[in-house]
């Protein structure tokens, strides 16, 4: 197989796929949250702290040579915390859909269990099994060629081998 179609059979695989997809939209849903951080609650905040713009917090050190910067550094706090909130939110909305789903699911099986014909149903099947289970089985292997042949063959059709029933019904015994 070609290095190509290898890669092809790989990205082509579910997983890869939303992987993808939800890296595209976490990567969308990361600019708005920077957009609200930085263009909203940034400027908000610095009404309560004197008006001072956390782009240019910043602390000098080695005389001027280096600079930290808080600023930046709160911000990018800021956004992963209301992105880790907002994840948060969604897997708590999904697991509540999902007890949901179990719930109800539980509530149709409950409901057909009770059902007459439903148990009518399992009686006809488990009298079915036990039956199938009492067949004695329709093939079996040649112990001379390991060909498939009938059950009740005294004498193999592909190598022409006698077959002697007595030892046949021993083997199956051990």
């Amino acid at each position: 197989m070609s290095l190509f179609k290898e890669f092809k059979q790989f990205a082509m695989r579910g997983n890869i796929l939303d992987l993808a997809v939800g890296v595209v939209i976490g990567g969308a849903f990361q600019s708005i949250v920077t957009s609200l951080v930085n263009d909203i609650i940034m400027p908000f905040t610095s009404v309560f702290t004197g008006r001072v713009n956390y782009k240019d917090w910043v602390i000098d050190i080695f005389g001027g040579a280096a600079k930290i910067q808080i600023g930046s550094f709160i911000t990018a706090i800021i956004n992963f915390l209301l992105i880790a909130f907002s994840i948060f939110l969604v897997l708590k909305y999904i697991n509540k859909l999902n007890k949901k789903i179990d719930d109800l699911n539980k509530e149709v099986a409950e409901t057909l269990n009770k059902n007459p014909i439903m148990k009518f149903t399992k009686k006809i099947e488990k009298r079915n099994q036990k039956e199938e289970k009492n067949q004695e089985p329709k093939t079996k292997i040649c112990p001379y060629c390991l060909s498939e042949i009938p059950y009740r063959a005294t004498k193999c059709c592909h190598c022409t081998s006698d077959l002697n029933l007595k030892e046949d019904k021993m083997e199956k015994e051990n």
